[in-house]
């Protein structure tokens, strides 16, 4: 039975893991402070936050999901990254800052129910942003479809602009009127 320290660790945890997308996980070991304090203001930008959880009590908080993560993601000092809204971007903050530290180790993540490995949440990190995505996938819809539009106003405006040329012509030939 978990004392009340622990049940409320465990209570906010469920709270972070429900208002999640996805979660990362990171070895942390090495990091000094001012590290840890840098890596969680940016990833707050970002739209994620990072906390440092006991393995058992995080897997009590995610309840029935933590049965299909990996066993190797709870080995060691472990730190969630909780991400609430952009999971590209907050995947690159973490790739980033574990390049640039040499210390912070990103182990593999959980999105959508699906498990990733720290190579496959590098490769998220390489995607761009969820808005320029959804900005190509439109751009790729409307092109053939403004393509098509071009097309059929060509086709109505040819006759119109035929029949003008020909009123043209004709009125070259006339007098001007008085």
């Amino acid at each position: 039975m978990p004392t009340s320290e622990k049940a409320k660790v465990i209570e906010q945890a469920k709270a972070w893991y429900s208002g999640s997308v996805g979660v990362v996980f990171a070895d942390y070991r090495g990091l000094k402070v001012h590290e840890v304090q840098a890596l969680r203001a940016q990833l707050r930008d970002k739209g994620g936050e990072i906390h440092v959880l006991k393995n058992t009590l995080f897997r009590i908080a995610a309840g029935d999901d933590a049965a299909k993560m990996p066993s190797d993601l709870f080995h060691g000092p472990t730190a969630v990254a909780f991400v609430h809204k952009n999971e590209t971007e907050c995947a690159k903050t973490l790739v980033d800052f574990a390049k640039s530290s040499k210390k912070l180790v990103v182990k593999g993540g959980f999105f959508s129910g699906r498990s990733f490995t720290g190579a496959d949440v590098e490769s998220l990190s390489k995607l761009p942003p969820r808005d320029q995505l959804i900005a190509q996938v439109i751009g790729a819809v409307a092109a053939p479809l403004s393509a098509l539009v071009g097309t059929v106003e060509a086709i109505y405006a040819q006759p119109i602009r035929t029949i003008y040329a020909a009123a043209d012509k004709a009125n070259e030939g006339t007098a001007p009127a008085e």
